[in-house]
């Protein structure tokens, strides 16, 4: 799914590339840093988080068994962030127009990625008697991720991955008519901040002491400083936007 989720990604930017002239290669060695970035990054956050519960008294290998399960989001994201903005900056291309090309791709991302959770049977809800609730039955998702078997759970994997898709459609219908170079990355760390806040209020896998005041969870403390930066970014870019075009409207006079 991981795999799938950057297949997706890489060809719908590549096509939206094509509307701002910028070609297919860029984005494509782009995607690649962003792809080791955002594994890098993801594996690192779940480590450091997860060390006492899973890592502790293990063979150090464990730390690079992906396979088994352990990414989180927001390190990815950091981590990919980092990765594309370093190599874009080294190539000397625009960052923040790429960025936009790739933020709805993102969110597309996400969306094979929360299915690959659904899968594995990490990132489970909370126990819950609604008619759309899920049973896991499979010993191995107890196995890898802790994961209750033969009691009804919110999907929150299936809410996560729609809320997703819904961000990218919003996301992709925005960039055909956005006014200014970052608009469109600021919109989705905004976005996802919110969608993430409203799916872990079900989540159910999480530790008691990684529960915070007694019902925020890591991602929702993380969400708040990532939906701040999203909002003083589409500050920062509309001003910038704004600051640029006032000399040429002054230059036509």
């Amino acid at each position: 799914m991981m795999a799938a989720a950057f297949f997706a990604g890489l060809w719908t930017a590549t096509r939206r590339a094509r509307l701002v002239k910028v070609t297919g290669d860029v984005i494509a060695d782009t995607t690649l840093w962003l792809m080791i970035g955002s594994i890098v990054g993801a594996r690192i956050a779940y480590v450091t988080t997860y060390w006492k519960q899973e890592f502790a008294g293990q063979p150090f290998s464990e730390v690079f068994m992906v396979q088994h399960g352990g990414l989180v989001f927001y390190g990815g994201l950091i981590g990919a962030s980092v990765a594309g903005i370093g190599y874009l900056w080294w190539k000397q291309q625009p960052v923040w127009k790429i960025a936009d090309i790739l933020a709805p791709s993102i969110a597309l991302g996400s969306v094979f990625g929360r299915i690959g959770c659904l899968f594995n049977g990490c990132c489970y809800g909370r126990a819950c008697a609604l008619p759309w609730a899920i049973t896991f039955t499979n010993p191995q998702a107890r196995e890898l991720s802790g994961t209750p078997l033969g009691l009804p759970l919110h999907p929150t994997e299936i809410y996560d991955a729609v809320l997703n898709l819904a961000l990218y459609l919003g996301l992709a219908w925005w960039f055909r008519r956005k006014r200014f170079d970052g608009q469109i990355i600021a919109l989705y760390l905004i976005g996802y901040a919110i969608c993430r806040s409203i799916v872990e209020c079900y989540r159910g896998d999480y530790p008691a002491d990684h529960i915070h005041a007694g019902y925020l969870t890591p991602a929702q403390l993380l969400s708040v400083p990532i939906f701040t930066v999203g909002i003083l970014a589409w500050i920062w870019f509309s001003r910038r936007a704004g600051a640029e075009t006032k000399p040429r409207m002054e230059d036509r006079r």
